[in-house]
């Protein structure tokens, strides 16, 4: 007697869903069998809206964040301060940044971070079009590195910093230290090094 499994449509589904970030072979099953059975699910309308993101969805040339053919939200607006320049590894991280209604300058996305385990070196990032941009720019502007605090991130940003340093702009790099909310009792070493040496006057 066979094993009784889903049919190949629902396998391939299912597969396809695996192939998702973050997304488990249980996961995966489960949304597959919710697509297909729930009442309030809609498959056309998520294919549709998929597709219509990724035609319709494409790199910001100039700063790497989501933009359409009609332009990008970021360097379209014009109240933004083009005196600030803040370098962030992924488009995604934007988003926090701009929730925290704490930057109001321009962003540089780099696509990704150095990182010689993966074989990323700096001819996959986007560094050569920051540097231009810097170059270009009227006046000093501030560079703020908002890169990640892992091993790649840091290399990144010496890299980085051993770039720019004697051009046109002033380099910072984002503030690193305690969460809000957290105790010194479930803080890692490095994490309290940075918060000591990123003290700042009260």
């Amino acid at each position: 007697m066979t094993q009784a499994d889903f049919p190949e449509a629902v396998r391939q589904l299912i597969a396809e869903l695996k192939r998702l970030p973050g997304i488990g072979p249980r996961s995966a099953e489960r949304i597959a069998v919710w697509l297909l059975q729930s009442p309030k699910a809609d498959p056309a309308a998520l294919a549709t809206a998929l597709l219509g993101a990724k035609e319709s969805i494409l790199p910001c040339p100039v700063c790497g964040f989501f933009a359409t053919a009609a332009g990008c939200g970021i360097c379209d607006d014009p109240k933004r301060d083009d005196r600030m320049l803040c370098v962030v590894e992924q488009a995604t991280d934007v988003l926090p940044l701009e929730r925290s209604r704490s930057f109001r300058g321009r962003y540089h996305c780099l696509g990704g971070k150095l990182s010689p385990l993966d074989r990323v070196s700096p001819e996959d990032l986007r560094i050569p079009s920051l540097l231009r941009r810097v170059e270009s720019a009227s006046g000093e502007i501030e560079v703020i590195l908002a890169l990640g605090s892992d091993v790649e991130g840091e290399a990144t940003a010496n890299y980085l910093g051993d770039l720019l340093r004697g051009k046109n702009c002033r380099l910072t790099r984002i503030a690193q230290g305690l969460p809000a909310g957290g105790g010194l009792a479930h803080a890692d070493e490095l994490t309290l090094m940075r918060a000591m040496q990123g003290r700042r006057g009260v």
